[in-house]
C-alpha cells in the first residue's frame, strides 16, 4: 500500500484542487498500478506551500536563496520514503500553457521519482526519469 499524506499550508491550492487530499490519494491508487515496487508499503509526504515557504526551504536544506518549484526530500527507510514540497505560484504559472491539474501531477510526480532514487544530474539519467514521468502522466491521466 502506498499512502500519501498531504499538508496544505496556502489556501489558494484549494480554489484549484477542492480536495488535495482525495485528489492525491486517487492518483497514488493508479500509480500503484503502473509502476513496480521493491516494498509495497511506502508512505510519504506532500506539502502545498508556496513561494517564500518554497524560498526557505531551498535555501536552508539546498543553500540556495530562490524559490523553485518542487523540492524532494528522500529517506533511506523502508516504509516512510520522504517528503516533496510544491510551489502553487510557480504551478499556477505553468499552467497559463496548458492546465493546473497536469502541471501539478507533473510536478509531484517528478518530486516522487526522486524519493524512489531518480536523479537527472546526469545526460542519460535525465532522459530516464523523464520518461519515467512521461509514462506515469499518460497512465495517471487515461
Amino acid at each position: 500500500m502506498i499512502k500519501v499524506n498531504v499538508v496544505v499550508d496556502f489556501p489558494k491550492w484549494k480554489k484549484k484542487i477542492k480536495n488535495p487530499k482525495e485528489y492525491l490519494k486517487k492518483k497514488v491508487n493508479k500509480l500503484k498500478k503502473i509502476l513496480p515496487f521493491k516494498n509495497k508499503n511506502q508512505e510519504f509526504s506532500i506539502l502545498l506551500t508556496n513561494n517564500n515557504v518554497m524560498k526557505k526551504l531551498n535555501s536552508k536544506f539546498r543553500k540556495k536563496n530562490k524559490k523553485t518549484d518542487v523540492l524532494s526530500f528522500p529517506l533511506k527507510s523502508k516504509s516512510y520514503i520522504g517528503d516533496i514540497a510544491i510551489s502553487f505560484e510557480i504551478i499556477n504559472k505553468k499552467s497559463s500553457l496548458s492546465n493546473f491539474s497536469y502541471e501539478f501531477d507533473k510536478t509531484w510526480i517528478h518530486g516522487y521519482l526522486h524519493l524512489v532514487g531518480y536523479d537527472h544530474k546526469k545526460n542519460k539519467d535525465y532522459k530516464k526519469m523523464h520518461n519515467k514521468e512521461k509514462l506515469i502522466l499518460q497512465s495517471l491521466n487515461k
